[in-house]
């Protein structure tokens, strides 16, 4: 999967792809179907991208790149807006078994849900994630 560039943006609903960047901020596209776009200002609008978003665990923190795969593999996904706090922490508990329970609270596990009822049908989701290509060293021919 590939979020290269998908960025939450705090106090906005959704997700969002960041277009370009001027002196002051970013350009955002929204993921959904309007297509709406938005102009934030690094000085007062705080973004997270969802390629380097970790979720709290009992030994060491996880990818969310990793939970939303586990994810893509599953068939009976809560509806985050219906579900109560017990069925999103069993549901949890199947996708991120090692998640911290105290510090990972049922809002975030809703904001994970909707996040991934908007990527999976999205083509970057199937996309292989970009790695950076190592420099190739020629060795002299003796």
């Amino acid at each position: 999967m590939n979020l290269y560039g998908i960025v939450s943006v705090s106090g906005k609903p959704g997700l969002w792809r960041a277009m370009a960047q001027n002196k002051t901020g970013f350009v955002l596209e929204s993921l959904d179907g309007q297509k709406l776009k938005l102009v934030v200002n690094l000085s007062t609008a705080k973004l997270a991208a969802l390629d380097e978003i970790t979720v709290f665990g009992e030994d060491e923190d996880l990818k969310l790149t990793d939970i939303l795969a586990r994810m893509k593999t599953l068939e009976n996904i809560p509806d985050a807006k219906k579900a109560d706090g017990k069925t999103l922490r069993e549901f949890f508990r199947e996708v991120a078994p090692d998640h911290d329970e105290e510090k990972v609270y049922a809002s975030d596990i809703k904001k994970i849900i909707s996040w991934f009822e908007i990527l999976k049908t999205r083509p970057e989701f199937e996309a292989e994630a970009e790695t950076a290509e190592e420099p190739k060293t020629e060795t002299p021919a003796e």
